[in-house]
């Protein structure tokens, strides 16, 4: 079965969207320090353009979470891969994601990283499928609300193809 991508967000349109959310955030905590946590893999190409639109000090660190296994549904149980590096003491941290759908895995990490004692911690995401939500999870900042559709591009990948795709797409199969 072939797989083909139709274009769901162009590039300019993720792009200005980016730019509006650094903006926003810049206003959130101007005077302030901003600790940017990434959730490897696929965020990592939002928060390095998103990193890069914001005006205040940033700082980055990285994890890992798995929740999947070798499935392609969740198993509900959250497995940390890769922790953070640095402690989150007094931070102001935002937790960037490619994608929320479900809400199982970030609501988990949004508790154990509130435990860590940051000043506080907010979600930002590229992409959200509310619709999908079985977790309550608050996202602060939000990039694209987008219907139920298997996508990729800017860090969303299918079998690890098409991660670096500068647009959202939508995976379609013939």
């Amino acid at each position: 079965m072939a797989e083909r991508i139709e274009v769901l967000l162009t590039e300019q349109d993720v792009d200005k969207r980016i730019q509006e959310i650094g903006d926003q955030i810049s206003r959130d905590y101007a005077g302030k320090n901003v600790h940017l946590v990434c959730v490897l893999k696929g965020g990592s190409f939002f928060m390095c353009e998103l990193a890069k639109r914001i005006t205040v000090p940033v700082s980055i660190d990285f994890m890992s979470v798995s929740s999947y296994g070798g499935n392609t549904k969740s198993s509900g149980v959250v497995r940390i891969v890769k922790d953070l590096d640095e402690p989150l003491a007094g931070k102001h941290v935002i937790v960037i994601e490619d994608i929320v759908d479900s809400g199982r895995t970030l609501s988990y990490l949004l508790d154990m990283l509130g435990s860590r004692g940051p000043e506080d911690v907010r979600l930002c995401t590229l992409l959200d499928k509310p619709e999908r939500r079985v977790v309550d999870v608050k996202v602060d900042y939000t990039g694209f609300e987008i219907p139920d559709e298997f996508v990729v591009g800017y860090g969303l990948d299918y079998d690890q193809k098409y991660r670096n795709l500068p647009y959202i797409g939508v995976v379609k199969f013939d």
